[in-house]
């Protein structure tokens, strides 16, 4: 045993000695980035929260997965790594069992283990996707920036998961001086929960604003609007004009995400500008038409703007529009909005940043099945101290605790491992069944404008069922056997 306890010793020695070199030698500072000219931009800075230090093992970790540039398809990647090397561990601690029969009813247990196992995994995922964590927000040191979005989704969109308080919330906690609400197809529900803020229902900051994402040819943000109207069925010329009567203005979203008509096409209807990045899903897409967009906005005095697009799941904030706008906290809200929409009417991009939060190297889709290994790398990289020491207690603990294991019978093990993961089956099926009952009661108060809380309800409600089943099953024979 003392063998066994010196190697633990060793091994998490090793494993702190490398976190520390990474963090050291090879540190990657985190910084506020400007889209356009991809330097840094001055007078902005991250503000790494005291929670998310204290358990940086945990959240640290599962925000920078969150913040991967492909992220939809790279934590699926990390996450099947891990129930490969689950695996792998299976079968060569199984295959060092010599006697028959006792191997057997070992892999037997562990393959009783699987589906608890993966079951746990897919919860990790719906954790890092649809709970939103308290990540690393902005730090604004500038006089006269305000920082905006000028498109993001609440539940009354048929693929928003978040109420319009929660949403409010959400964007104070992140930074934001303002922001609209571009709900699909509608915005009646947002004239009305921004006429509850001027009426002083909750506080002024941040701003809420009124806007509708179009879908027509292309999706269009129309931003400013004040009064209530219905788009469905407009051509795209028409949702331009009519915005545009009201005195608001129209920004052209993702037009990278299919390209539906030519760039002229937009320009020639009257819209005011492009998207030049937007973090719904890809935190980049391809570089080539990044320019191609660019290029063509600066060639035709288009404004370019960086589209949130948050529907309440997803991507942590990483995106903000600094509106350069001096004596912002003494304007009324009225003065505040038109202010803003007049910079993106005038097309003027010198008043206009595009902030993007940089926390590692550009890269392509290129091998993202191995991806996950490069960017383990690249968060380690990021540590600062205070995170390292995090680091470092929790590594004590787990040695603690390793140890405390090691002094046990093998038969002991196992019983407490097998009884471990059964509980955290049992543990997350509860969590999905909890987040499928609210999704549904959400889905109660807006059965007219959303479709993905039923979606989901039922999708989390069918697996956490199951697994409760099965683990709340697999952990009732072993203790029987046990007794």
């Amino acid at each position: 045993m003392e063998r066994k306890s010196r190697k633990i010793v060793l091994i998490i020695a090793l494993f702190l000695g490398a976190v520390i070199l990474i963090a050291v030698l090879g540190h990657y500072p985190v910084v506020i980035m400007d889209a356009l000219t991809l330097q840094a931009a001055s007078g902005f800075t991250v503000h790494v929260p005291a929670g998310r230090i204290l358990f940086e093992p945990v959240l640290g970790l599962l925000l920078f997965f969150n913040r991967s540039l492909y992220a939809l398809t790279e934590v699926p990647y990390a996450l099947a790594w891990l129930f490969v090397f689950y695996l792998i561990r299976m079968v060569w601690k199984g295959a060092g069992i010599r006697e028959k029969k006792v191997r057997k009813a070992w892999f037997g247990g562990r393959v009783v283990d699987i589906p608890v196992v993966a079951g746990g995994l897919l919860t990790l995922f719906v954790v890092m996707i649809f709970i939103r964590l308290p990540g690393n927000t902005i730090v604004n040191k500038t006089p006269d920036a305000v920082l905006v979005t000028t498109h993001c989704h609440t539940e009354y969109s048929h693929d928003g998961l978040i109420s319009q308080k929660s949403l409010w919330r959400w964007m104070k906690r992140n930074g934001f001086d303002a922001f609209f609400i571009t709900d699909h197809n509608n915005h009646n529900k947002t004239l009305q929960f921004v006429q509850l803020q001027r009426q002083g229902a909750f506080p002024a900051a941040p701003l809420v604003m009124c806007g509708e994402e179009f879908s027509g040819s292309n999706h269009l943000s129309l931003l400013g609007l004040q009064v209530p109207f219905t788009s469905k069925g407009f051509p795209d010329s028409l949702a331009v004009d009519t915005t545009h009567a009201r005195g608001g203005a129209v920004i052209v979203n993702h037009w990278f995400d299919g390209e539906h008509m030519t760039l002229e096409y937009y320009r020639d209807l009257g819209a005011d500008g492009f998207e030049i990045e937007n973090t719904a899903t890809d935190r980049y897409y391809p570089r080539n038409i990044y320019h191609k967009i660019r290029n063509f906005c600066e060639q035709n005095h288009l404004i370019m703007n960086g589209g949130l697009d948050f529907h309440g799941y997803g991507n942590v904030c990483s995106l903000w529009n600094a509106f350069d706008i001096p004596g912002w906290h003494k304007m009324d809200p009225v003065a505040k909005e038109e202010t803003i929409l007049e910079v993106l009417r005038k097309r003027d991009q010198s008043h206009l940043k595009v902030l993007l939060y940089h926390d590692r190297p550009y890269y392509d889709k290129k091998n993202l099945i191995f991806r996950p290994f490069i960017t383990l790398y690249n968060y380690f990289r990021t540590l600062g101290l205070f995170q390292v020491l995090s680091w470092v207690g929790w590594m004590l603990v787990l040695t603690w605790f390793l140890m405390r294991h090691a002094i046990r019978r093998e038969d002991e093990k196992n019983i407490f491992t097998g009884r471990l993961i059964s509980v955290s089956g049992i543990i997350s099926a509860l969590f999905l069944l909890a987040l499928a009952l609210n999704y549904f009661l959400r889905y109660r108060k807006v059965t007219d404008y959303n479709t993905i809380y039923p979606e989901y309800a039922r999708m989390f409600c069918f697996i956490g069922l199951g697994l409760f089943i099965y683990s709340l099953v697999v952990f009732w024979i072993r203790a029987k056997k046990k007794l």
